[in-house]
C-alpha cells in the first residue's frame, strides 16, 4: 500500500511572511508578473510550495564580482 503525505502549501499571507514582504506586494508581483515567483492555482485559491520559494530565492542571489587589484 502506498501512503501519500499531504504537501505543506502556503497561503499568500504565509508565503509573504516567508519572503519578508507584504501580502499586497506578493499579489502585485503575481498579478503584474514583475517577478516569476512560482505558485499553484487550486480553483480560485493560490498556494505556494516552500521548496519552490527556496529555489526562487536561490535563483535571485547576486554574487559580487571581485574587483581587480
Amino acid at each position: 500500500m502506498t501512503i501519500f503525505t499531504k504537501p505543506s502549501l502556503l497561503t499568500t499571507e504565509q508565503a509573504a511572511d516567508f519572503l519578508g514582504v507584504s501580502p499586497a506586494t506578493l499579489v502585485g508581483w503575481r498579478f503584474h508578473a514583475r517577478y516569476p515567483v512560482p505558485y499553484i492555482k487550486i480553483g480560485h485559491n493560490v498556494r505556494y510550495d516552500p521548496a519552490d520559494l527556496m529555489a526562487w530565492i536561490e535563483s535571485r542571489k547576486v554574487w559580487q564580482a571581485e574587483v581587480p587589484a
